[in-house]
């Protein structure tokens, strides 16, 4: 789904995968017009996950919607030249190279510089362009593992892996922002910028709290002990009688109140303020979620104003009323896609299109 926003500003794409595609989508649903630069083998994203009937990744074909897709040997002079041309011409350049590869190609920061100063240049890797990690491999489990994301998450035994995976989002969210922040501040100095934007960084902005607890005596919160990772027995997941799960977000008071009321256990409520980690109570809590099925709490509860939801499975989530009611999803594809979470001025975005491959030659006559 899209927005005219961002009209008349182009994008080049280099990236692959998650992230870069991630956030140019953003852009091109906001109305920028992305060009996908592929190398000749294509983004191995077309490979990954769910395939649709003509083979091809149904994750590639979300992540890119909305763009037109085109493929440069950039190793090669014509392919070289034609980067060039298109460089010259757009505004925004996304890549997700290992630091130092489009040196190697002949386009460093500086070159590109020269050949566009309006351009804004986002290079977003997983450690960053400088520093001891530059050049190491990563992927997002160990991005947030380093970003200290991991240690706080889970059971007392073992962290989790996050999904959606929380660094990839993270770093394509914060690209989008500092792309868009970047463009205004074009637009007052006439100036092109270059952004370093690591992966591993967006999700260590996402652990501040952690992090800032951290340096406290008490230190960081164990996994499992703290009010919102497991700690509390009023901010938590529990299991139903018929082996679904409801999660249960009722930090402030009257909404506990209001649940233990419900649940026929008003007795309860007085013990909101017990300390972390408060085990005794959330055995009680829990044994009490295994006293009806989740159904039977959807009915007791619904009504009662105090923070709980069904955990649905993406099925379901799909078809709830209010998810529907929104107007963000689009079915009836062989798959669902999720248009930009946004609703301006009370009107819904206008549905998202298919992503478009021409040959580099046709593109470059479009822009020229």
């Amino acid at each position: 789904m899209t927005y005219d926003f961002l009209a008349g500003i182009r994008v080049l794409d280099l990236s692959q995968y998650i992230p870069g595609p991630f956030a140019t989508r953003q852009l091109a649903d906001m109305g920028a017009d992305v060009i996908k630069i592929e190398p000749p083998a294509g983004d191995p994203m077309q490979g990954f996950g769910a395939p649709d009937q003509d083979g091809i990744s149904i994750y590639y074909k979300l992540l890119n919607a909305g763009k037109t897709v085109t493929r440069l040997d950039l190793k090669t002079s014509e392919g070289k030249q034609a980067f060039e041309r298109m460089a010259a011409k757009a505004d925004v350049l996304m890549e997700s190279f290992r630091p130092g590869t489009l040196d190697k190609l002949g386009f460093p920061a500086s070159r590109l510089q020269e050949i566009n100063p309006r351009l804004i240049h986002c290079a977003l890797s997983g450690f960053g362009q400088t520093g001891p990690y530059r050049l190491r491999a990563g992927h997002d489990l160990t991005y947030v593992a380093l970003a200290g994301a991991l240690a706080a998450q889970g059971t007392k035994e073992t962290p989790v892996v996050a999904d959606p995976p929380l660094a990839d989002h993270a770093g394509a969210q914060q690209a989008v922002s500092a792309i868009l922040a970047a463009l205004l501040g074009r637009a007052r100095t006439g100036k092109g910028a270059y952004l370093d934007i690591s992966l591993c960084e967006a999700a260590l902005s996402l652990n501040y709290l952690e992090l800032a607890a951290s340096q406290r005596p008490e230190g960081a919160t164990a996994r499992e002990g703290g009010l919102i990772n497991g700690g509390a027995a009023y901010y938590r997941i529990y299991r139903t009688q018929d082996g679904r799960f409801a999660a249960l977000g009722a930090l402030e008071f009257k909404f506990w109140q209001a649940f233990c009321e419900a649940a026929g256990r008003p007795e309860l409520a007085a013990r909101h303020s017990d300390p972390f980690p408060q085990t005794a109570l959330i055995l009680e809590t829990a044994t009490l979620f295994a006293s009806r099925s989740l159904a039977d709490w959807l009915v007791l509860l619904a009504q009662v104003d105090c923070c709980f939801e069904a955990v649905l499975t993406p099925a379901e989530s799909l078809a709830h009323p209010h998810i529907q009611a929104r107007g963000l999803t689009q079915s009836g594809l062989g798959w669902a896609d999720i248009g930009l979470p946004v609703i301006a001025d009370g009107k819904p975005s206008s549905p998202r299109k298919s992503l478009e491959v021409k040959p580099a030659g046709q593109v470059l006559m479009e822009l020229s």
